[in-house]
């Protein structure tokens, strides 16, 4: 019997050791579940943070782009308005320009009609000489067919066309004139006239002989100076810059006081 007994007691501590393993290894078990589940928690956490922080910013990024491109819209309707301005101003300008030349024209046609009626008058009052006679009369007809104020009114004709933009009419005005009237008084101011026109009309060509015709016919005349001023222009527009600055010398040479000897002068500084 005591042979028996203790005999068993080994045999249930056996049991006893075996269920405490079991025990102690599913608390292991367990604990490493636990750790797993904080484990995936944590990184779960860290994702989101991070997929937060990178959303805010692209957000931030979005919204700053958005600025960008509303400050480029505000620029731009800005820069729109100043061209539009600038559009308005220089047409403003060109027609103050215009009708600056033009009461110019009227005040020299004043000053050059009076004088050349005194002229006119003056011949008229001195005897005819016999030896003269021949001359009287082949300028008889010429001088009878001469109505000062009939030409005024065709040359105002013209004018007001001009000044009306109507610049095709204006030309084809401008250059009859001067072909029926070679000899008026009020022809320089034709040709001078004719080629601003073609000019408006970019036909820089037919402008320049214009304007050089005023020079080279008419050299003391008061539009001499502008005129080849204008020839100047033509001629760096045609790209010949060489010759519109020969030009710009030679204007300076003959006209050295004159206001388009100025603008000779700043053109030649460029």
């Amino acid at each position: 019997m005591p042979g028996t007994t203790s005999g068993r007691w080994p045999a249930k501590s056996r049991v006893v050791l075996i269920a405490m393993l079991l025990a102690a290894l599913g608390a292991q078990q367990a604990h490493a579940g636990l750790f797993d589940d904080e484990e995936a928690r944590r990184q779960v956490s860290d994702l989101q943070q991070k997929a937060n922080e990178r959303l805010d910013t692209v957000a931030r990024g979005q919204m700053e782009l958005a600025n960008q491109i509303q400050a480029l819209r505000d620029e731009n309707a800005r820069l729109r308005g100043q061209v539009e301005t600038l559009s308005y101003e220089l047409d403003a300008d060109k027609k103050r320009g215009k009708d600056l030349y033009i009461d110019l024209d009227a005040r020299l046609r004043k000053l050059e009609t009076p004088a050349a009626s005194t002229a006119t008058a003056t011949t008229a009052g001195q005897p005819t000489r016999p030896a003269d006679t021949s001359t009287a009369a082949s300028e008889a007809p010429r001088r009878a067919t001469s109505d000062p104020a009939s030409e005024a009114r065709e040359y105002e004709a013209a004018l007001n066309l001009f000044r009306a933009n109507k610049l095709k009419e204006a030309a084809a005005a401008f250059d009859a004139f001067a072909k029926t009237h070679p000899d008026s008084t009020l022809t320089p101011n034709a040709y001078y006239w004719l080629g601003n026109a073609h000019y408006a009309m970019r036909d820089c060509r037919r402008a320049l002989e214009a304007q050089r015709v005023v020079g080279n016919k008419w050299p003391t005349h008061a539009k001499a100076a502008d005129a080849l001023l204008n020839v100047a222009t033509c001629q760096q527009e045609l790209g010949d810059n060489q010759s519109a600055r020969n030009t710009l010398e030679a204007l300076l040479a003959k006209y050295p006081d004159s206001s388009a000897a100025k603008a000779a002068k700043q053109r030649l500084r460029k």
